[in-house]
């Protein structure tokens, strides 16, 4: 789908508050409410707007450890790694999954409550993939940025 200026505007503010009113939307694209309510529509059922969701604060929800985990693969196949890509998708803990170029294969965003959880994610899911070679787990001790938009220009 092309996207022109106006989607694109839209876009922008939806990624920046998607929870102000259509009203408000068009009134910031320079749009009427129903064509703007049009545009929305149409961008959502072309599967551009994916989701709308909330964005939650984690210093103020319980504790929680956020993990980069390297996976290196033994065997390099499609299937194997379709298997893996599908065995990680059904794991809560797992936010993130990557398959990536160079020197590992995939790298998780993985967030848990305490190293004990993280231990069972471990056992569960990492350990029991007989095509895991190894993988190294990098514990954040901090998010200096996070950002959930993407520049449109």
């Amino acid at each position: 789908m092309a996207l022109d200026a106006l989607d694109r505007r839209l876009l922008e503010q939806l990624q920046h508050d998607a929870s102000q009113t259509n009203q408000a939307l068009a009134h910031a694209v320079g749009l009427s409410p129903s064509a703007c309510l049009k545009r929305v529509k149409r961008l959502k059922e072309a599967g551009v707007i994916v989701q709308q969701v909330v964005l939650l604060d984690p210093q103020k929800l319980a504790p929680s450890l956020h993990m980069v985990v390297e996976i290196i693969m033994a065997r390099d196949h499609r299937a194997l790694y379709q298997r893996f890509v599908e065995r990680v998708m059904q794991e809560d803990e797992v936010k993130q999954c990557y398959q990536v170029t160079g020197e590992v294969d995939f790298v998780l965003i993985v967030e848990v409550v305490s190293m004990e959880a993280y231990d069972d994610f471990c056992d569960r899911v990492l350990y029991t993939d007989d095509n895991l070679q190894k993988f190294r787990t990098l514990i954040s001790r901090q998010r200096n940025k996070f950002v959930t938009h993407r520049a449109l220009s």
